[in-house]
This record gives structure tokens, sequence and C-alpha cells, in this order.
């Protein structure tokens, strides 16, 4: 596509950047890579330039991983249906098994190759390397009965994340990619999902953005309008009346946690837009919603 743009005008594009190279430069950007951006083979590319280009000018970025579409595939190979309650999936050893395969070997590696493909240098983990992501058993309360709570299996609540891997590989000009795999006190391991995993290491790191890849617009009202700027508030009231739901629901907590907790900018965006994270974070539109932090 880029041949077909003329030389100012791609300076003039250039020059759009400039502002928010400088401005970020140093800075750490969490990214939770997920969706269809994972599954098309075009917007994969354009996901691995985008990540390879904003290390090259100088930002820390830090990938997070999903991986639903993959796990469900394998599921369906050995027989199982997955099941999710209030958009977490329930996992019994037998499924926590094909994830940390999924997750942890599959698509981690999946996502390694491409970036280092694109040029950059990825080293994938979980959070079980060096034990940096601790988990402990999440039990879900019940939507019409808070004070019952439901066991959905081998699935993780973080206790504490240690930030100093991800630190160090950042430093060497390495770019950190992360399965959403936790580790309990006795080595148990557990599944968090991804958005929880990559709103909590952007607290943790003190990051400048989190930024969110998912299969829509950004957030949507009722009337499924974009709303490009919300508050938490406008959001509680979303999920109180039932606006937002399903799958939605962590993704938003987990925005919401992190904006509460000193990360400037949350963005919920589409990744089915070609270069949806460069169009994001250093061109005057954007491409979704950005989360205020009051």
């Amino acid at each position: 596509m880029s041949e077909h743009i003329a030389p100012q005008d791609k300076a003039s594009i250039l020059a759009e950047a400039l502002p928010y190279i400088k401005r970020f430069h140093g800075k750490t950007i969490v990214v939770k890579y997920g969706g269809n951006a994972m599954t098309d083979e075009h917007l994969k590319q354009c996901f691995a330039h985008d990540v390879v280009l904003l290390k090259l000018v100088g930002m820390n970025v830090v990938v997070v991983h999903g991986g639903g579409p993959q796990i469900e595939s394998l599921l369906a190979r050995v027989g199982k249906k997955g099941e999710f309650v209030q958009g977490m999936r329930v996992t019994d050893a037998e499924t926590m098994e094909v994830v940390e395969m999924v997750l942890g070997g599959q698509v981690n590696k999946d996502v390694v190759n491409l970036i280092n493909q694109a040029g950059g240098k990825a080293v994938g983990l979980t959070g079980k390397d060096g034990s940096f992501i601790r988990a402990k058993k999440l039990l879900m309360p019940k939507k019409d009965n808070p004070e019952d709570m439901i066991d959905i299996g081998q699935v993780g609540d973080i206790v504490a994340i240690d930030p100093s891997l991800i630190s160090l590989l950042d430093t060497g000009a390495f770019i950190p990619v992360i399965a959403p795999i936790g580790v309990g006190a006795e080595g148990e391991t557990y599944n968090i999902n991804a958005d929880v995993v990559a709103g909590k290491i952007a607290e943790v790191l003190k990051a400048e953005k989190l930024v969110l890849l998912t299969n829509t617009p950004g957030v949507l009202d009722e009337q499924g309008n974009l709303l490009t700027g919300i508050t938490p508030k406008q959001i509680d009231d979303m999920v109180a009346d039932g606006t937002l739901s399903g799958g939605m629901l962590p993704k938003i907590g987990s925005a919401l946690d992190a904006a509460r907790s000193g990360v400037k900018g949350v963005h919920i965006i589409d990744g089915r837009v070609e270069h949806a994270l460069l169009l994001e974070i250093l061109t005057d539109e954007g491409v979704g919603t950005l989360i205020k932090s009051k």
C-alpha cells in the first residue's frame, strides 16, 4: 500500500509521528495481543512490524498474548468443549494441560518467531520462568448471590508479579513475549486471563500505556457507537446496566484497574485494522477507546 503514497505525504506521516516518538521514548508500552490480529496472516505481519518499529524508536514494548481460538481447536481435537463463566475459561486438570501446551508452547513460540522474522529480538516467557507471575486459585462470585463462590478449576488470581526479569530483557534490547500462565506456592500451574495479566504487568512496570487489541472497534454504547474517551464511572454504569458483558468484562476490569493504578493511557483498539498499534500510539487520530484515569 505504501508505494501508492506520494513522497510528501510520507514525509507528513513521519512528521506527525515525531512528537509521539519523543514523548514515549524510553517509556514502557504493554500490549495485549489477541483476536483477529492473532489469526489473520496479514494482520499478524502488521502487528510484528509495529512492535519492532516501536522498539527501534526507543519504546520498551512488552507483549502479553492470549490464544483462545487455538485452545478451542485443540480441546475439540481431544473431544472437550470449552466452558466459560463471566468471561473466564473453566479449567480442569485436563484442560490446563491443553492450555499450557498451547499458550506456553505453540502460540508463544509463534509470536516470538513472528517478531524475530520482522527484525526484532523477542524472548518467550510464561509466569513460571523465574516464578515471576505468582498466583492462587481464583473463585468467582455468583452474579445473583455474590456471597456464593464458584470454583472454575485451575484459573489463577495474581498474587504478585516480579518485574525484574522483564526489566532485564528490556535493557538488553529484547522484547518480552509473555504467555498468561502463573505458578502457585506449591508449584501448581494456573491459567490466567491474558487481559488481567497485561493489566497487572502494566501496573507493576508503571507503564505509560496499556493497549488491548480486540475484535471490536473499542468500547461501544447501547446503540453500537464507538466511545473514544470514557471515565471509570461511565464504565461502571455500563457494566451495571449490562451494556458491557461476557468476554468484555475481564478486559474492561483490567483496563480500569490499570487506569486507576497510574497507567497514563489505557487503550482498547480494533486489532482488525492494519497497523492498529502504530495508528493508536503515533498518530493524532487513533483507532479505539481511550480510558481516562479519572
